[in-house]
């Protein structure tokens, strides 16, 4: 025994210390995590993102933290990547021309641990033709502090096609292009993804061939073309998720009808408009036409109104789960069952409501309910070339609507025809004047509390209260 033990000692004088402790601790290595790479990618033209992909040499939790070296005592941190070797993360909402300092942190049971130096990169100049789409806001403080906080999401139909987050001072926050198509109709998710209705020239105004949902990094997470899967027919107006996160959409219908009683021939093409409801997957799950309601030879006027007999322009959903469907053209918003199909109600011109005098509507565009129940649409008013945003008690058993708020714009806020109003509190409204090339923040009474110009005709303008990042 005392020979053994002789040599096991004259073995540790050769051996280093290390060596000792892993002897002694039968399994020991080192189980640090540690960088194998760090890579900054910039994202296709887009100055406003950037992207890190980090490499470790082991499965980890990592994050990164970052700050514009001109204001380092405000940091912010992205969420933590876990449970694999490579991680990537966007950096979003930049600030232009300007030098931001990271660092890669690793946590491990809510110990945080930076690994490897402090980095640094640079953001280019927002590009002039980018710059020349959203000129800086016209402010009258204050502005109600929930605007303030918020974005307003605005979309461009021409090529190249864009859309742009803008904060409260009229600034480019963030924005996706595509070359060779236009978004015609923009909505921001639930799940914090753009869901857009996107087409090339050769498609008319807010009609579309595509769906597209990209997320704030601009990844694709959904792409289905007409044609594919349920998706038969073209899309107009209108494309958002309902609370089943299905797809709900306005079609394009057309029918070849006898129209010889009233002056026309016996295959005559009426085009009109319809619901189509896909899964979250494309497949088809309901569908609803006009023409299975109304029979175009009720209207007097169908020679002249057969190539857009009613013009569909905005399509929600009812707090009951019924839909809401306004018309251009006949001055109307039905009320359609979202399981039957059958009009449930017609509201406004020749409709079955009753209006206190001087509150009914004539054409409007993006009619919903507000979150005070009010039905609220913008009217766009082509008898006095005026717009004014509408807002309504509706007694739908006794059919009568009480006018709640009539907000006259002023003149120069006008827009024949698209258009929006979005309620933003009790005393603010989010209104789109397409045609006046204005996004605008009024009060009850019409004055302009907040606006900024664009370099198109934007369709709609949507307000984002708040963005899901966690660094914000």
């Amino acid at each position: 025994m005392e020979i053994k033990m002789v040599r096991f000692f004259k073995i540790l004088r050769v051996l280093p210390v290390v060596s000792f402790f892993c002897i002694w601790f039968t399994g020991c290595r080192d189980n640090s995590i540690r960088l194998v790479s760090v890579q900054e990618q910039s994202a296709a033209g887009n100055v406003l993102m950037k992207t890190i992909e980090v490499v470790c040499n082991k499965n980890a939790g990592i994050f990164i933290r970052y700050w514009e070296k001109a204001n380092p005592e405000k940091s912010f941190v992205t969420v933590v990547s876990s449970g694999k070797k490579v991680h990537r993360f966007p950096l979003l909402l930049l600030k232009p021309a300007a030098t931001y300092q990271y660092a890669v942190v690793t946590r491990t049971d809510k110990i945080t641990r930076t690994l490897g130096e402090v980095r640094t990169f640079q953001t280019g100049e927002l590009p002039m033709g980018i710059q020349e789409m959203v000129m800086p806001a016209e402010i009258q403080d204050p502005l109600p502090e929930a605007f303030a906080k918020g974005y307003t999401l605005i979309a461009r139909r021409d090529l190249p096609g864009q859309m742009y987050l803008v904060n409260a001072k009229g600034q480019i926050v963030w924005y996706h292009t595509i070359k060779d198509a236009g978004f015609k109709v923009a909505h921001f998710t639930k799940q914090a993804t753009l869901l857009t209705l996107v087409a090339p020239l050769s498609y008319p105004t807010s009609y579309g061939n595509e769906i597209l949902e990209v997320s704030l990094a601009g990844d694709t997470v959904f792409h289905l073309k007409k044609g594919e899967k349920g998706f038969d027919k073209t899309i107009h107006h209108e494309l958002f998720y309902n609370d089943q996160h299905q797809l709900v959409t306005l079609t394009l219908e057309k029918e070849v009808l006898d129209l010889s009683k009233a002056g026309g021939t016996k295959a005559d093409t009426v085009t009109g408009d319809g619901i189509l409801i896909l899964d979250h997957k494309g497949n088809k799950v309901w569908e609803w036409s006009v023409f299975d309601v109304l029979d175009p030879l009720t209207d007097p006027q169908i020679l002249n109104d057969r190539t857009d007999w009613l013009h569909a322009n905005s399509l929600s959903v009812d707090t009951d789960g019924n839909y809401l469907l306004s018309f251009y053209l006949s001055g109307q918003l039905w009320k359609i069952d979202a399981k039957a199909g059958n009009v449930i109600w017609k509201l406004g011109r020749n409709g079955e409501y009753t209006f206190p005098r001087g509150g009914a509507f004539h054409e409007s565009h993006a009619a919903y309910r507000n979150p005070r129940n009010q039905l609220m649409l913008f009217e766009n008013g082509t008898d006095q070339q005026r717009s004014r945003v509408l807002t309504y008690t509706l007694d739908e058993q006794g059919h009568k609507a009480y006018l709640n708020r009539s907000i006259e714009l002023p003149r120069h806020l006008y827009s024949e025809r698209m258009g929006s109003a979005y309620w933003i509190n009790d005393s603010s409204t989010l209104v789109c004047s397409a045609q006046a090339n204005s996004v605008s923040l009024v009060n009850n009474r019409g004055a302009v509390l907040w606006r900024i110009r664009t370099g198109f005709a934007p369709y709609r303008a949507v307000f984002i209260d708040h963005l899901p990042l966690p660094y914000f």
